[in-house]
């Protein structure tokens, strides 16, 4: 069924003299488009549009604009990233001084007793590169229980109080899939804990009260449609679907989610009889999302050989993966569900294994269009990179890891592992569907800045001006379309969504400048002028 209008209706609202990328093949750009009911009820030159126009039709002068389908971010931590922007953000903090003061700030504004959370801290960042400890931020939290993540949630740290709380001492022994990081002098804890370890704190800090929860989403949308994303692949809790339910219920969802729940939990979706993109244009549930291992930048990526800056570990397998079997199992038992997989790997070894798997619950499972996903799929063996298109599975990545990571990587792993790396580029060429999004709050949410990413792959510090590893630069188009038309495909509304065609949901951008003609380094300065979900104007600057 269509929402087009019938012969003779007008359009609600016509978009004009706009310079539009489309993303389809057959008519790649337009000047302008026409909205009825939600949807695109024409795209074509101004001329052609104008016909549809009558008396009470809104007309918008786009003035030249660039216009893009939505962007869609293939992999969010959206409710987390909402909580982050009402917390403490330690992502900039350049320096151990910084870090502990501000969250002694923090501290200093809450009741006693109350947890501080979030973070997002990056030792990287600082000159010392030093993994803090809790005597950094003791003196500054001793009636506080703090728990705050690196920035990409593999490690985080703990004071002496949660430390406490925990019952974590230096007698506790490592959780499977996890590390407690301990001084070698003495065997205490310094308060770092790695994966799995950290829930040994994290189950002790108390839910968020619904209306704290719904205040998050709220701050979350609002900057998601100042960044020109209208729809997330969220990796959601089933208590995150409660709070995008009433925003939708009151008209404040700007945008569409894709929710992907935990994996070992997958049993709720089989039971409620949900299968893969169950839900509405706003609400889809059906993606189950598992993990192989951690981070490179905490050293628990999983990989065949051993970090070149820590020759004692390869990385560690995730919890998932303990006992022996157990991930295969989840992965054949919720695809034998009817869901979508999509699984977390970052090492080598993590990938490879995952691929095997992926491949032998295609073999002993019935067939169906299944669309297994790799989320990052960071650090590839060259044997890996074919095997993407010859098991159909999506190269679920993240691009603005590539100039962030790239800092660090050849010191962590060596050169020679860094050239399959972050392997946009080599995916394509072999036929991978690629797709691209931002981990927020691992990255930031602007999906410019992803496209400037993969386009330059110039790192953060400004010392690769032509690019690390220039050879996986990729077209401005190409990142366009693993934003848009193949993350549409990633979650099976390439239907309704991904390009400017008639009778899609007519959700799109206008940019302040065009992307694909000015020089690429200008595109990180590129802003987004006005997003358009369903037709409607959500945000305008």
């Amino acid at each position: 069924m269509t929402s087009l209008p019938a012969a003779g209706i007008p359009a609600e609202r016509i978009f004009f003299n706009g310079r539009v990328w489309t993303g389809e093949r057959k008519l790649p750009w337009a000047e302008a488009l026409a909205v009825w009911g939600g949807r695109i009820a024409a795209v074509g030159r101004n001329s052609e549009i104008a016909g549809l126009k009558g008396p009470l039709t809104e007309t918008l002068d786009l003035q030249g604009m660039l216009v893009v389908p939505g962007f869609i971010d293939n992999h969010t931590h959206f409710m987390s990233g909402g909580f982050q922007l009402l917390g403490v953000d330690l992502r900039d903090a350049g320096n151990e001084q910084e870090f502990a003061q501000r969250l002694g700030n923090k501290a200093a504004s809450l009741p006693e007793g109350s947890w501080i959370t979030g973070g997002d801290w990056d030792h990287e960042a600082w000159p010392s590169r030093s993994i803090p400890r809790k005597e950094m931020v003791d003196p500054v939290t001793p009636k506080h229980p703090i728990l705050v993540s690196r920035l990409d949630g593999h490690m985080a740290l703990a004071n002496s109080r949660a430390l406490q709380i925990a019952g974590i001492t230096r007698q506790t022994k490592d959780p499977p899939g996890g590390t407690i990081v301990r001084d070698p002098a003495t065997g205490e804890p310094t308060g770092i804990l790695k994966d799995a370890a950290m829930s040994l704190v994290s189950r002790h800090i108390p839910d968020a009260a619904p209306e704290q929860r719904l205040e998050a989403a709220r701050a979350a949308v609002r900057h998601a449609r100042e960044m020109g994303v209208t729809m997330i692949n969220d990796m959601a809790g089933f208590d995150d679907l409660q709070a995008y339910q009433k925003l939708l219920q009151a008209g404040e969802l700007t945008l569409r989610v894709y929710a992907i729940t935990p994996l070992p939990q997958f049993q709720k979706l089989k039971n409620a009889g949900v299968r893969r993109a169950f839900g509405g244009d706003y609400i889809r549930v059906g993606a189950v999302k598992g993990f192989m291992d951690g981070s490179l930048g905490s050293t628990t990526a999983w990989f065949f050989e051993p970090f070149t800056d820590a020759s004692d570990t390869a990385g560690l397998p995730s919890d998932m993966m303990f006992p022996e079997g157990n991930m295969k199992r989840l992965l054949s038992e919720a695809d034998k569900a009817g869901l979508q997989i999509a699984v977390h790997a970052i090492g080598d070894r993590a990938n490879a294994t995952l691929l095997d798997y992926f491949q032998q619950v295609e073999r002993e499972n019935i067939p169906w269009d299944r669309r297994f996903r790799v989320e990052h799929a960071q650090h590839l063996r060259p044997q890996e990179i074919p095997k993407f298109r010859e098991l159909k599975v999506i190269a679920s990545m993240q691009p603005y890891h590539a100039i962030d990571d790239g800092r660090w990587a050849e010191k962590r792993i060596g050169h020679k592992r860094c050239e399959t790396t972050y392997a946009f580029k080599s995916l394509l060429e072999a036929g991978a569907v690629l797709t691209f999004g931002s981990d927020w709050t691992v990255a930031p949410l602007n999906p410019l800045l992803g496209v400037y990413a993969a386009v330059t792959r110039r790192t953060l510090d400004g010392k690769n001006p032509q690019g690390w590893i220039p050879e996986q630069k990729i077209s401005v188009e190409q990142a366009m379309q693993a934003y848009t038309a193949s993350n549409a495909y990633a979650c099976f509304t390439e239907n309704d969504l991904g390009t400017l065609r008639a009778g899609k949901l007519a959700d799109c951008v206008v940019l302040s400048d065009d992307i694909f003609s000015i020089p690429a380094e200008r595109i990180k300065d590129v802003r987004v002028m006005m997003t358009v979900v369903g037709g409607k104007v959500v945000f305008r600057r």
